[in-house]
């Protein structure tokens, strides 16, 4: 299992810089540009959010062709609906950043880049980054930016060994680095897609990943066993059937009430995980209030939503007027100005996941039995407390 995790490494660069370091700054690290971070223990609590859960603090404009209003938002900062740092950005909302790495690798297979896909290159990522967190006065030259890119592409993460498995390609096995690189090098956009979005037209498969196929013998030693886990976690993530209901991005442009799938139905990706072409739905990650599993609206209990912008939305044309919203975030909404985008998210690349915690654009899964009990919650899989510790060490593995 990798070492520490995105948000740990936060709080000990806080700790270590006694809040000085880069990520700390009032522009979009802390929770509203203008809270106090005039000493150490008003930083604490203006970089809480940061602190807590690792996000940062995004502010986007409402489209000008929006679909809807924001008719009320429950902000626990008195950030929102003021004018904080830039009259044309009052919404803000706050999203856990991936790593470089993640980014690269997304970048590389789909080409959606940010949580929202608001970036359409690597190239526009950097600049606004420069000018944005960085708050560079002028943005970089073409120079600059084509040097920024190809130290990103240079970049190349993958987790090598497990505590309790050991090496990922011992015995069989073709998880870290090696098996990464030639994965990649073998991917095209809409590989595995079950959505006819595959350019060369070969049947989807739910046998998404087969890095542990060898580690599926009977268990002797610790280790072995732990390679057992690792190895039936890999089942289970490749045949658990889920029934997928109340997914905006699926269920509505289907014109299904439910479908039949897998956790490969949407992490399609061959032995990576993520989307093989671009999808941005709506699982309900964003959702806020009570839960309701028919419609897949509301909050499910394994999320911690504490401390985020509650934002309620109404829908004023197109397919979905009339239609009010309690959410968090947005999402690909404040991009497109569509109501039928409402809490949409790209789904990320699994890999590496033991060293990105938190989890999901908002952080609000603390580790990855969060995550197994988030979906076994929203769409009623029925996991058995087996399954979900064996499910837990196959993610953590990759």
């Amino acid at each position: 299992m990798a070492g520490r995790s995105a948000a740990s490494s936060v709080r000990k660069t806080f700790e270590d810089s006694q809040g000085r370091a880069p990520i700390f700054r009032p522009v979009d690290g802390a929770v509203c540009p203008t809270t106090d971070v005039s000493n150490f223990p008003a930083k604490l609590d203006a970089y809480r959010l940061l602190l807590e859960k690792g996000l940062i603090r995004i502010g986007l404009p409402i489209p000008a062709t929006a679909e809807f209003s924001i008719e009320s938002v429950g902000d626990p900062y008195g950030c929102n609906n003021q004018p904080c740092d830039r009259a044309d950005r009052p919404e803000f909302r706050y999203r856990f950043d991936l790593s470089p790495a993640a980014a690269v690798h997304e970048s590389r297979l789909v080409g959606t880049i940010m949580w929202d896909g608001r970036e359409p290159s690597l190239e526009s990522q950097a600049a606004d980054a420069t000018t944005g967190h960085a708050q560079a006065p002028t943005p970089p030259t073409p120079t600059q930016v084509a040097q920024i890119v190809a130290f990103e592409k240079g970049l190349f993460t993958a987790q090598r060994r497990d505590q309790a498995a050991g090496r990922l390609d011992d015995d069989g096995a073709t998880g870290g680095p090696v098996g990464l690189q030639a994965t990649l090098a073998a991917f095209f956009p809409g590989i595995n897609d079950p959505l006819g979005g595959n350019p060369q037209k070969t049947p989807f498969t739910n046998i998404v990943f087969s890095l542990y196929d060898a580690w599926s013998s009977p268990a002797g030693s610790s280790r072995d066993a732990a390679r057992a886990a690792v190895a039936r976690g890999q089942a289970i993530f490749n045949n658990k059937p889920i029934v997928i209901n109340g997914v905006n991005g699926i269920n509505d442009v289907l014109g299904v009430a439910s479908l039949p799938g897998f956790c490969g139905t949407c992490h399609d990706s061959p032995n990576v995980g993520n989307h093989s072409a671009k999808l941005p739905i709506n699982i309900g990650v964003a959702n806020a209030g009570p839960f309701d599993a028919i419609s897949g609206t509301g909050a499910v209990q394994a999320f911690d939503i504490e401390g985020l912008p509650v934002f309620t939305v109404f829908c004023n044309a197109g397919a979905h007027a009339g239609t009010t919203y309690t959410v968090t975030d947005l999402g690909r909404a404040m991009i497109s100005g569509q109501c039928a985008d409402i809490g949409k998210f790209k789904g990320p690349v699994l890999r590496g996941l033991a060293g990105r915690a938190r989890y999901f654009h908002n952080g609000a899964a603390a580790t990855l039995d969060d995550v197994v009990s988030f979906y076994d919650q929203r769409f009623g899989i029925g996991f058995t407390a087996q399954e979900k510790k064996d499910l837990v060490a196959f993610l953590r593995t990759l």
